[in-house]
């Protein structure tokens, strides 16, 4: 009897933990993200059907943007079944991997213009880079969490600034500016919210900006140095490198407050707008959507952002924390800085808006990000908000 008491005690103890866990499931973002995702699949609706292409068929941008929408289903249940804490174990494998993988983009990448930014994958182009910034979240929070109370140390911060470097230099050989900028939020948002010192953090912004003169001369190509002068005054060269500003521009302000209808968009249908489908998506979003379509995108990515940050409290260890931390700063320069180049407040850098964008790669590991940040919940039960 003594032994069946124990048993049914454990059975009793393992189910009271299991419902503990799964309580703390965070379904709203999940909601968020999903609703993101789908407004993105809106978009690559209307881009196949503007462009002429049957949304349905094969090889579409629709079609397509479902297929990575399943497997980005995938990837996020995949990543919150599997228990975190192991991350910690193969953080610094999965840093080497990290950069082979980036330096087979180099050797083996295509691209427009003589670019290396994606590889070939079982017929489907994938972007490393994309990958490599859940990679770098989870080697930026081992690196944290193993600094003990030394986190807001100066030798944290110095740590973590050698090992975004060679990600940093890799991506920008390819080349892909907006990403290396990425990574560079990503360390930062990382450390602040980590709790490292701000003095420290101020040295460390201070080394990025005095950085720019030898990224300008040795780092930058032509191309990407004109969208840089062409973003003080785009229409000092209307048909050449302020084309792209002054087209997007164009295409937000005449969306007025709801919008022309979803596939009525003239800069989409006209092919006024260049790469309509990925780096100026916003500038159909809200050609199409109008003010109130772009304000409730807003409003889910700051909730989304906003569940993300609280992942961040609920977490019981700094590895939670500060993975937590190079996610939310990763979503919220993206979007920033996206929208930003849409309406000629930020230079044009290549940087994707988060779900919207048509891109496998983005989505995947974008879901692969929120899928260990939903394993950090289940693991560590706190009362949730």
């Amino acid at each position: 009897m003594g032994a069946i008491r124990l048993q049914q005690d454990r059975l009793k103890w393992a189910s009271q933990t299991a419902v503990a866990a799964w309580s703390a499931f965070d379904v709203q973002l999940v909601i968020y993200a999903s609703l993101l995702a789908g407004m993105g699949l809106v978009m690559a609706y209307t881009n196949s059907y503007e462009s002429g292409v049957a949304p349905l068929s094969a090889g579409s941008t629709f079609t397509r943007g479902l297929i990575w929408a399943a497997l980005a289903i995938v990837a996020f249940l995949v990543a919150a079944a599997f228990d975190y804490r192991w991350l910690k174990t193969f953080a610094w494998p999965l840093y080497l991997v990290n950069i082979g993988l980036l330096v087979m983009s180099l050797a083996i990448g295509s691209g427009v213009g003589g670019s290396a930014r994606w590889v070939t994958v079982f017929g489907m182009q994938f972007q490393f880079s994309e990958l490599a910034k859940v990679l770098m979240a989870v080697v930026l929070a081992n690196w944290i969490s193993s600094r003990g109370t030394q986190v807001g140390g100066l030798l944290t911060i110095v740590g973590a600034g050698v090992l975004i470097v060679p990600p940093i230099v890799l991506v920008a050989m390819q080349p892909d500016l907006g990403t290396s900028l990425v990574f560079g939020a990503m360390v930062v948002g990382t450390l602040f919210v980590s709790g490292a010192s701000l003095r420290w953090l101020a040295v460390l912004s201070a080394g990025i900006v005095a950085a720019v003169p030898f990224a300008w001369t040795y780092l930058l190509r032509d191309y990407q140095k004109q969208r840089l002068i062409s973003f003080l005054d785009p229409a000092a060269d209307p048909q050449g490198s302020g084309y792209h500003v002054i087209q997007s521009m164009i295409a937000v302000g005449s969306g007025g407050l709801f919008g022309k209808g979803l596939t009525n968009g003239t800069q989409n249908s006209l092919n006024f707008l260049p790469v309509q489908s990925t780096d100026f998506v916003f500038s159909i979003l809200a050609e199409e959507l109008g003010f109130v379509g772009a304000i409730v995108v807003f409003i889910l990515f700051a909730a989304l952002i906003w569940r993300v940050l609280l992942a961040a409290w609920r977490s019981e260890d700094v590895f939670g924390l500060a993975f937590a931390g190079a996610i939310a700063s990763m979503l919220l320069f993206q979007v920033l800085v996206n929208v930003g180049m849409t309406i000629g407040i930020m230079p044009v850098t290549g940087i994707p808006l988060p779900f919207i964008t048509h891109g496998g790669a983005s989505l995947i590991s974008i879901a692969l990000g929120l899928g260990v940040l939903q394993s950090i919940n289940l693991r560590q039960v706190r009362p949730k908000w």
